[in-house]
């Protein structure tokens, strides 16, 4: 018991190491936040991509509890469906498919995208083509394109681009998860590799910081956003039109991407 203690102490102290990395961005997060803010307050959307793990931070920005519409989530099943860990849809599949060249502009090709949009990209080497291409195509289309990486993790990785370029390289804003190189963070006696990751500690907090600042600029705006809340803080029925109205803007703002697709 006291091994596990002491372990989780170690952990807990890494995470709050990574805390104070994201509280020496803020600046950075202010900036991204109003971009993203100053999209959705144009009727546009905030367009968020992230393969493998990455998915998480993804999900974690809408939708669920406390979050709202104006990001379109994009997540593609073949590059994040990790249940079946081998066998169809495995791991393999899903790891070769991140560096296939060219899926991101198939992917792309769904949206009717502009340049008063905005993208977040999440991925945690910053060196998988998918991730990389899909920057690259948002910066083509003068779309202001955010990064969130574990600076120490890219640095030390090699890009499976052939001209070596990573997804900083297409990023107007680059922000840190800071996670450690490799991501796990816990050393074991007797154990040859480190456990535990800490990149979604970071990334998790970070967007959840771009949310709220958001929040305020849309409040401060004169359009409070559609915060999807549990019936136990609102009770049930406002809950229930808090969702209904939330879901549908989601609808109309992305039915005005599929609207201009392929123009």
């Amino acid at each position: 018991m006291n091994e596990q203690k002491n372990l989780t102490d170690d952990y807990a102290d890494k995470c709050l190491t990574i805390v104070e990395m994201v509280r020496r961005q803020q600046v950075e997060i202010k900036k991204v936040a109003r971009w993203f803010a100053d999209s959705i307050l144009a009727g546009r959307m905030v367009h968020l991509f992230g393969s493998g793990h990455s998915r998480i931070m993804v999900e974690e920005m809408w939708p669920r509890y406390g979050s709202f519409p104006g990001f379109n989530p994009i997540v593609e099943l073949s590059l994040t469906y990790h249940n079946n860990v081998v066998g169809a849809n495995g791991q393999r599949q899903a790891m070769y498919l991140e560096n296939v060249s060219g899926l991101a502009d198939k992917i792309l090709r769904n949206f009717g995208i502009n340049n008063l949009d905005s993208a977040l990209i999440i991925s945690s080497s910053g060196c998988n083509v998918v991730p990389i291409e899909m920057a690259e195509g948002f910066q083509k289309k003068g779309i202001k394109t955010v990064a969130l990486v574990s600076q120490l993790h890219l640095e030390q990785s090699t890009s499976k681009r052939s001209d070596g370029k990573k997804l900083t390289d297409f990023a107007d804003i680059i922000l840190d998860t800071g996670a450690p190189a490799g991501d796990a963070m816990i050393y074991i006696d007797g154990l040859e590799t480190p456990v535990a990751p800490g990149s979604t500690i970071g990334g998790i907090i970070i967007v959840n910081s771009i949310k709220a600042e958001v929040a305020k600029m849309l409040t401060d705006a004169g359009k409070p956003p559609k915060v999807l809340t549990a019936g136990c803080v609102v009770g049930s029925e406002k809950a229930t039109e808090l969702f209904e109205a939330a879901y549908d803007e989601h609808a109309h703002r992305l039915a005005e991407l599929y609207k201009t697709t392929g123009k």
